[in-house]
């Protein structure tokens, strides 16, 4: 399996990582700071990463 290092907010940032745990670690940092309220487990993260 291929190991998912980006993905695209639906507000448009892209966010990328070194790997699936640095993905997920700026995700849910970014999902703190920009969109209070909002909180994605890893899996769903993962889901929309590419």
């Amino acid at each position: 399996m291929r190991t998912k290092t980006r993905l695209t907010c639906p507000c448009g940032t892209a966010i990328t990582g070194t790997d699936e745990d640095d993905l997920v670690a700026k995700t849910q940092m970014h999902l703190t700071e920009s969109h209070p309220g909002m909180d994605y487990s890893r899996d769903e993260i993962l889901f929309i990463a590419y």
